[in-house]
């Protein structure tokens, strides 16, 4: 894939218009995204509530995308049952990469066998007793990029450095307010399908 097109963000109250300005490398963001062990997921309900809370997760850079698990009945699955959009954050905030875009349910087993893979890589060894039954049990998020930030918190750096990347052809198969996903909730054994709109 290709690396997402680093642009200069509109912040014009916040000194990014300086000539001295030189984006950050996509390396940079995936370095850290890669590394982190903790992740903010924000998500909005229907109703426009808004709702933040952390989550063990994995970046991948080759498909440019991030996977999380989650209780079939969490808020954020709740939420992302309504509304798709959301935002994940590094729980870094000196050097902050903060990604919006869409999440939706694996469904498909290859490709929770593929995310759980993933996550038993990264995590395991931090907690030996994680296991692909108990992913398996919970609802697997696959989130997809569409635009990403940069922002290294540091005077010397904030105004020269700051930087949006913008990813490909994300979010041109079909219209934002004009996308029908499926959502599986698994309790247990027992799943629901539910459409969206």
């Amino acid at each position: 894939m290709d690396e997402p097109r680093a642009e200069r963000p509109d912040m014009p109250d916040y000194g990014v218009d300086t000539p001295s300005w030189v984006p950050l490398p996509w390396s940079w963001a995936a370095e850290r995204l890669i590394a982190n062990r903790n992740f903010w997921v924000v998500t909005v309900s229907a109703a426009g509530r808004p709702h933040a809370l952390p989550v063990w997760g994995v970046w991948d850079d080759d498909d440019e995308r991030f996977g999380f698990s989650c209780g079939p009945r969490a808020r954020k699955a709740r939420n992302l049952e309504a509304n798709g959009r959301a935002v994940i954050m590094t729980a870094d905030t000196v050097e902050c990469v903060s990604i919006e875009g869409r999440a939706t349910p694996v469904r498909d087993d290859e490709g929770q066998a593929r995310w759980i893979e993933r996550y038993l890589a990264k995590y395991q060894p931090l907690a030996p007793s994680i296991s692909a039954d108990f992913l398996r049990q919970n609802l697997i998020v696959e989130f997809e990029p569409e635009r990403a930030f940069g922002i290294i918190e540091r005077e010397e750096e904030f105004s020269t450095r700051a930087t949006r990347w913008v990813f490909g052809d994300v979010g041109r198969s079909a219209a934002p307010d004009d996308v029908s996903e499926t959502w599986l909730r698994c309790c247990g054994a027992r799943c629901e399908r539910l459409e969206r709109p």
